[in-house]
């Protein structure tokens, strides 16, 4: 662990930021609940990325909420940027899966890390679909309203269930090659628009895979850590990386290892990095 945080520190954060995720994600939920939808799509930053009233609102109702308790720490925000080059970074996905939110698809989440040391400390997601908080704490294990999770037990290809991402800033052609290759194989597969929700469904053993080949650092931080607790397999760039341009994320459960070892190869990574 970075010699700046001890145990209780990063324990601390932890509390504030499980507290914060619950009550952002609710409030989020009651506002899309209450308002116009007309109001929500206010401006388009391009493919797959709308920015909406309620990102903006909650993402600016999470730094208050952890910078109003841990000051010198930093924060980067998918909607309002900022540094991750202090001791301590909050790196936030306000509502992750936006245009699932807007359209009132209720698989999205709010997704919370904090990054030390160029390593995941904490992960915190909100999943709206159940009103409950995942969270995880490096070397902790992996909780879902404080109750362990793990990783499914699947080692048969036949009964594996994939969620696939796809980011319009990598080859659509490589992701219909990777689904037919699945298909193939007899997987199933479904593509469903929040990272963040879609590696804590692999934490909790609901999906045997969950990989895309582009995301930023808030779309995969928090779940990737919660994922790697509960016991899969997770594969990623070095944070450093990460923070600056983004990249892929892979995470599996354990016995499917060889079935999707030619995806690590694809990318270019080793587990643990």
């Amino acid at each position: 662990m970075n010699s700046a945080f001890d145990a209780a520190a990063i324990r601390a954060r932890a509390e504030v930021a499980i507290a914060v995720a619950l009550e952002t994600g609710r409030e989020a939920a009651r506002f899309r609940r209450d308002s116009d939808p007309g109001i929500l799509a206010v401006e388009n930053k391009g493919l797959q990325d709308f920015v909406t009233v309620a990102d903006k609102r909650a993402e600016q109702a999470i730094r208050d909420g952890l910078l109003s308790r841990f000051p010198d720490d930093t924060f980067m925000g998918e909607e309002s940027g900022g540094l991750s080059d202090g001791v301590g970074a909050w790196v936030v996905d306000p509502i992750d899966g936006t245009t699932n939110y807007i359209r009132g698809f209720r698989h999205w989440g709010v997704s919370i890390a904090f990054v030390a040391g160029g390593r995941i400390e904490i992960g915190v997601v909100y999943d709206a679909a159940e009103d409950k908080v995942f969270h995880a704490v490096r070397g902790g294990g992996a909780f879902k309203d404080g109750l362990a999770i793990h990783a499914a037990a699947t080692d048969d290809p036949a009964n594996a269930l994939v969620i696939l991402g796809h980011s319009r800033k990598t080859s659509f052609d490589d992701y219909l090659a990777l689904s037919r290759r699945l298909h193939e194989r007899g997987i199933d597969y479904r593509r469903m628009g929040a990272a963040a929700i879609d590696l804590v469904r692999v934490a909790e053993g609901a999906a045997d895979l969950y990989y895309e080949r582009h995301l930023n650092a808030w779309d995969m931080l928090a779940g990737a850590l919660i994922a790697e607790e509960a016991g899969a397999v997770v594969a990623m760039p070095p944070i450093d990386k990460l923070l600056a341009d983004g990249g892929p994320v892979i995470a599996h459960a354990p016995g499917l290892a060889g079935e999707f070892a030619f995806i690590l190869e694809s990318e270019g990574l080793s587990v643990g990095g």
